[in-house]
C-alpha cells in the first residue's frame, strides 16, 4: 500500500498501472528530474492536487 512517501519514479517503475492515475491528476512529469527526488505527496502538493484522493486512487490501481 502506498503512503505518499514513495518517490514518484519508484512508484511508476514498480507499478506501471499507476501511470494512468498520475496522468488523470495532471502529473505528467515521470521523466523530469524532480520526479526522481520528490515523493508522491511532494509532487502532488506542488501541482495543487488533493493528496489523499490521489493516494487512494493509486492504491486502488495497484490492488486490481
Amino acid at each position: 500500500m502506498l503512503t505518499g512517501a514513495e518517490k514518484i519514479t519508484d512508484v511508476v517503475e514498480k507499478h506501471p498501472e499507476t501511470v494512468e492515475v498520475f496522468q488523470k491528476y495532471g502529473m505528467h512529469c515521470f521523466g523530469c528530474m524532480a520526479a526522481r527526488f520528490e515523493n508522491v505527496e511532494q509532487g502532488a502538493t506542488a501541482h495543487g492536487i488533493d493528496v489523499p484522493n490521489l493516494i487512494k486512487d493509486l492504491n486502488k490501481a495497484i490492488s486490481k
